[in-house]
């Protein structure tokens, strides 16, 4: 075979290969097509020719949501994933097919708005569908625990300055990191569309323990709180329709006395100018012409009155234990009420017409104090004494409030405090007990480490006993004074022994 043959042959069979791979490629590209697998939380329920249809589907069938949530479309599950290929099989399912798979399988969705909230004791998610349902259930929050106009003025910043006496609000916030995303949302979560159901929640917290109670006649606000184990504040929180203790409640009524549980922290940092009483002290002055039984004033006490300077802030109504800063200046000074007894044996003596005397007892702390936390029910938990801050704060003086003997106490928690909770000398911290005459015990406690009597000593009224601490379950310096008759554990509230 010649060499011209044989290249003539090479080229017949090039051409030849050349012509079946160009015809076999146009096969291929005939025959491939371009469809969408569908996945449902990681597993494959189908392949489908048009995602458009599908999506058509589950936005049409789904009357009853929008009807439900006032919206105007309806989106898959967010675990659904459509992924296009292509592919040489001709085997498919519908639409609807695939459609019916996700409905018996997952949730719809719809486009909504997700808060998270994360604090230093609460980590939570609330699902709303707008934003404003949140902003406006957190502003029924906040005027829950602060008088409207306060709030109004500093917000429109129009706060009127303190002439003499009044307050103004320097900051407000939440504790909490509040973050607002655009989301979509599984038609089977709670999806708060009214914003007084949702402020209802930031109030007392999912499914409370809701419990009425029905007015009867003498009942007051601040007996039916009592009774229910609610501080009135709470009550009026509770019952936005009445503005004070002191409003009237109608026989058959029935009010709200479900215990508040909120689910935020609203702070808000007050600067406070009060006027505030300063009880008078009694001075015992013996008289030995005078059976034993004489008691007579023979100069009345006059109560005084001073300025107070506060800085301090308030937590979901509540004032913080310790202030930040405090000063005060004395408007009328008091005036001591002077007691004449009898100190002569006379066993026949009967006193006539004798006067019940008070304003025997001393008040624990310097003047200048404030009461951050009185007497009674808060938060389902009953607070049996009063804290009294300011007066100096740190290591100011602690006085006896009567004549007694130290029967406890407890010496062993660091100065300053670890922080509400902790457990230290049973939560009291560093604290004294005296007890007085006629059954009478006070209580002093969360003083600082430095405490000046011991157990059996003798004191006065005004005998310096220790220092204003932050010892125990404390959240600032201040003092918890607490009183008992009978037993060391029958408390009542201490303002009785002062005319309040």
């Amino acid at each position: 075979m010649t060499k011209k043959n044989i290249i003539t042959i090479l080229l017949c069979l090039i051409v030849g290969v050349v012509i079946f791979l160009n015809s076999t490629a146009k096969q291929v590209f005939v025959d491939v097509n371009t469809f969408y697998q569908v996945y449902l939380n990681g597993e494959k329920i189908g392949i489908i020719k048009n995602k458009n249809k599908l999506y058509n589907l589950i936005d049409s069938n789904q009357s009853s949501i929008k009807e439900k949530y006032g919206v105007k479309n309806v989106y898959p599950p967010t675990d659904l994933k459509i992924v296009s290929t292509n592919t040489f099989h001709d085997t498919l399912n519908s639409e609807k097919e695939v459609y019916n798979k996700i409905e018996e399988r997952d949730d719809f969705t719809i486009k909504g708005y997700t808060i998270t909230i994360n604090g230093t004791t609460n980590n939570y998610k609330i699902n709303v569908l707008d934003k404003n349902i949140f902003y406006d259930a957190a502003k029924r929050f906040v005027k829950a625990f602060l008088d409207e106009n306060e709030y109004e003025n500093y917000i429109n910043n129009s706060q009127e300055e303190i002439v003499e006496t009044g307050r103004i609000i320097e900051d407000m916030k939440f504790d909490e990191n509040i973050t607002i995303s655009e989301n979509y949302i599984s038609v089977n979560d709670k999806i708060y569309t009214d914003e007084l159901e949702l402020s209802q929640f930031l109030l007392f917290g999912e499914e409370p323990d809701t419990k009425t109670y029905t007015v009867k006649l003498g009942d007051t606000i601040a007996s039916v709180s009592d009774s229910n184990h609610l501080h009135p504040e709470e009550f009026l929180i509770a019952n936005p329709n009445y503005t004070s203790e002191n409003s009237l409640l109608r026989v058959g009524d029935e009010v709200n006395v479900t215990l508040i549980e909120p689910q935020l922290t609203f702070i808000y940092d007050l600067k406070e100018v009060t006027n505030q009483v300063i009880g008078f002290e009694t001075i015992e002055v013996e008289d030995a012409s005078k059976p034993i039984g004489y008691r007579e004033p023979t100069q009345a006490g006059q109560q005084g009155l001073q300025r107070v300077h506060e800085e301090y802030s308030v937590t979901n109504g509540v004032g913080d234990q310790g202030v930040k800063d405090s000063s005060y200046e004395i408007l009328r000074e008091p005036v001591d009420q002077i007691v004449t007894i009898g100190t002569r044996r006379d066993y026949t003596y009967i006193p006539e017409n004798r006067v019940e005397i008070t304003g025997s007892w001393g008040w624990p702390t310097n003047k200048g104090y404030i009461i951050t936390s009185s007497w009674g029910w808060r938060w389902g938990r009953m607070h049996q004494g009063i804290d009294i801050s300011g007066a100096g704060n740190a290591n100011s003086p602690i006085y006896s409030a009567a004549d007694g003997v130290v029967i406890y106490v407890y010496n062993g928690c660091p100065s300053s405090g670890r922080g509400y909770g902790d457990p230290c000398g049973g939560g009291m911290g560093n604290s004294v007990i005296i007890e007085h005459a006629d059954g009478y015990y006070t209580r002093y406690a969360h003083l600082t480490k430095n405490i000046l009597v011991s157990v059996g000593d003798v004191v006065s009224k005004g005998t310096r006993i220790g220092g204003m601490g932050n010892s125990g379950s404390s959240t600032g310096y201040h003092l918890h004074f607490a009183v008992a008759q009978g037993t060391q554990t029958n408390y009542f509230n201490p303002m009785r022994l002062y005319g309040g």
